[in-house]
């Protein structure tokens, strides 16, 4: 196996209307830069970029016509860095797909069957693979030589048995339509649980671990020597935890009730299951530091979506107890896992019975670190583990690349 001519990967995330992007050196895994270019298609566009040796920002405000124009500009800002895309050193560019459904189950280098299917899987990812899809095609026109990886959101979830994978309805309509649980936020849970285990001291293989992803979008995991076993998204990232402008799990007869009750329509029911509900549609607010400020105020009804947030959270980490049999450790990851105190303790308060608890002095500690919670003797240790997925799409990137050179 020879090693790929650069040890440089371009870490591209993009969005219907924005890219984010890293560059990262994987001989130490530093970065080198990262940005985000936003609002492309409109006269206010605005593109962010940082140098991280020189620790210099740069800020640009202006028209970009479309994700070519976006990529170009993002080209041109790594140049004057010495970082261009024209460099030898760039090893690969490794891609963020959200939906690689059945098909995908690890890293792939893209060709034009690859395109082909995750084409194919926009019915299921309306949102997020057709964008995903003009960030590949653009910067493949830009760099034709290099290789391009597409590294699944859904993949770290295909190890599922077909029992926490199947939904209970007709098998011949649920595989015409390809309606299953696959799960996101992949990339984030498969590297959390192995950062888990090693600040156990552990190999993944020897750990249970039940990943929180909490962000704006929340997904929970339950991972099995390092092979995730069930995780809370399903068909789409509406299943599952309280979010913040998600419902997560309900009874989908609710549906039914709106069209045939409310007469609404289903892109009407669309927007309010995805758009309108979870925190924001409880109480207003869909960031979890305002919600904790209005309910140390005494706001009732922040409190009441904090409760319920609380309250499907904790319903997650029991099932998957469940599912697991042995738990190892606990991980709160993303924005809210990483940051939100009173989340974390809230969560595991009345669970002391299946070992959990949380030192309140070592909770209220920030760090980008990761870092135990729970006290010395606690059963099950507690974590707090910052995710890390533009790593985890850089060095999946690479492994292949060079498995491939």
């Amino acid at each position: 196996m020879s090693s790929p001519r650069g040890t440089r990967v371009l870490v591209l995330n993009s969005g219907s209307s924005s890219v984010k992007y890293q560059l990262l050196d994987m001989s130490d895994s530093s970065r080198l830069a990262m940005g985000l270019v936003e609002r492309i298609g409109e006269e206010t566009s605005r593109l962010k970029h940082t140098h991280v040796e020189s620790d210099t920002t740069r800020e640009w405000t202006g028209p970009i016509r479309d994700h070519e124009a976006a990529l170009k500009a993002v080209s041109e800002e790594l140049a004057k860095d010495g970082l261009g895309l024209d460099s030898p050193e760039l090893a690969a560019i490794g891609h963020r797909v959200v939906h690689g459904g059945q098909t995908f189950t690890a890293p792939t280098v893209i060709d034009d069957k690859v395109l082909a299917e995750i084409e194919r899987l926009i019915p299921v990812a309306p949102l997020h693979n057709p964008a995903n899809l003009t960030g590949i095609r653009t910067a493949q026109a830009l760099r034709p030589d290099l290789p391009q990886v597409a590294v699944f959101d859904t993949a770290f979830h295909t190890t599922m048995p077909e029992s926490a994978a199947r939904y209970a309805i007709d098998t011949a309509t649920a595989d015409e339509y390809r309606v299953r649980r696959y799960g996101f936020h992949g990339t984030s849970h498969a590297y959390v649980s192995r950062a888990t285990a090693k600040l156990l001291g552990k190999a993944p293989e020897d750990v249970n671990v039940i990943v929180l992803h909490l962000g704006n979008g929340a997904s929970a995991s339950a991972v099995r020597g390092g092979r995730c076993v069930d995780t809370s998204m399903g068909l789409t990232p509406l299943e599952g935890l309280v979010m913040g402008t998600r419902s997560g799990d309900m009874d989908p007869a609710v549906i039914f009730h709106l069209m045939r009750v409310g007469g609404m329509s289903t892109d009407e029911i669309d927007t309010l299951l995805n758009k309108k509900s979870g925190l924001i549609g409880l109480c207003g607010d869909n960031d979890m530091r305002e919600i904790r400020r209005r309910v140390d105020e005494g706001d009732e009804q922040a409190q009441l979506a904090f409760d319920i947030y609380i309250h499907r959270l904790k319903k997650y980490i029991g099932a998957y107890y469940a599912v697991l049999g042995r738990v190892d450790a606990v991980a709160f990851t993303a924005g809210v896992g990483e940051n939100a105190s009173p989340v974390r303790e809230a969560a595991v308060a009345g669970l002391e019975e299946l070992g959990l608890m949380v030192d309140s002095e070592l909770n209220a500690v920030r760090s980008d670190e990761p870092r135990l919670i729970s006290p010395e003797h606690g059963r099950v240790a507690v974590a707090v583990v910052p995710t890390d997925e533009e790593l985890e799409i850089a060095t999946q990137t690479y492994a292949l690349v060079g498995m491939k050179g």
